[in-house]
């Protein structure tokens, strides 16, 4: 694909999430900035929810991992599945009863303020560190497949990423969750999409049908899944214990996350939304992962034939 092309579509794709801004914006004020007016659609806060937690990162991570790890990270993603039903549980009942804006309101009902302020400190700091580092590397790809090809524009790193910080502020500043609802569902639609046609476009390459793909990947040595050797990292019990507390940690106790489900009409819808959310995750990562085997019996099998 030309860069030049890319560029089209990256410009389409952040028209999209402007227009979505201006829409869910108008209107707005301090309670539908901060809670949505309590009215999002718990299938749209679902749905949006999976672009909040893949990124570029994943793209390239999850499928990297199967060369030497297999299917191990489902392991973890099993564990992501009961870490969201302590949350729909435990966590989001508390944070409604207490009709909370700020789930760091409750450290300070429950342990006092300066607790509290250490729980928001650390979630900007975490958020911040998070936020850096996946732009850093979806800049980085759009600079070396982009920008860096188009030498006549002559487009540095650092106006790159300006120019990214500045379409995301604009989309953001005025609808606050109200938008991000919305404009994160777009999001996840092109994550999900995009990982679909990436698929495709394998299968395509390798001459074979998708009911073929879904046979070669079943069938390759790349879908082992459970490991029980207590020395090394894929053990299933380190990675499933690990994927329980990452999934509290990331997402119950992150007010970016539980932000959006507060947004929603009431409890139970909130908690639909976590249960639809944990599904809709499984399958996702089985797409990475299966996205991963493919790239290794691609690779393999280009490779053969350049031998």
């Amino acid at each position: 694909m030309s860069p030049g092309l890319i560029i089209v579509f990256i410009l389409v794709y952040f028209a999209l999430l402007l227009g979505i801004a201006w829409i869910t914006s108008r209107k707005s004020n301090a309670d539908s900035y901060f809670t949505g007016n309590k009215a999002s659609p718990w299938l749209i806060v679902a749905f949006g929810m999976i672009g909040d937690s893949l990124s570029g990162v994943t793209y390239i991570s999850v499928p990297g991992k199967v060369g030497k790890e297999n299917f191990s990270y489902m392991q973890l993603v099993l564990g992501y599945f009961v870490g969201y039903l302590i949350i729909s549980h435990i966590l989001l009942p508390i944070y409604y009863r207490m009709n909370l804006v700020s789930i760091y309101s409750y450290l300070e009902t429950r342990f006092g303020r300066i607790t509290q302020k250490t729980g928001a400190s650390f979630f900007i700091l975490s958020r911040t560190l998070g936020a850096a580092a996946r732009l850093y590397l979806a800049a980085g790809v759009i600079q070396a497949f982009v920008f860096d090809r188009i030498q006549e524009f002559h487009v540095p790193f650092w106006l790159s990423v300006t120019i990214i910080i500045a379409l995301m502020l604009l989309y953001t500043y005025r609808g606050g969750i109200k938008t991000l609802v919305w404009t994160d569902s777009l999001q996840s639609l092109f994550l999900v999409l995009g990982v679909i046609f990436s698929i495709a476009a394998i299968s395509s390459s390798l001459d074979i049908s998708l009911f073929e793909t879904i046979g070669l990947v079943a069938d390759s040595q790349y879908t082992e899944t459970f490991f029980w050797d207590p020395m090394k990292t894929t053990f299933f019990p380190k990675q499933f214990l690990g994927g329980v507390f990452i999934a509290v940690a990331m997402t119950g106790l992150d007010q970016n996350m539980m932000q959006k489900n507060l947004s929603c009409k009431s409890l139970p819808e909130a908690q639909k939304n976590i249960f639809w959310f944990s599904v809709v995750m499984l399958l996702v990562n089985l797409f990475f992962l299966s996205l991963g085997a493919l790239l290794q019996i691609y690779y393999t099998k280009k490779l053969f034939l350049i031998r």
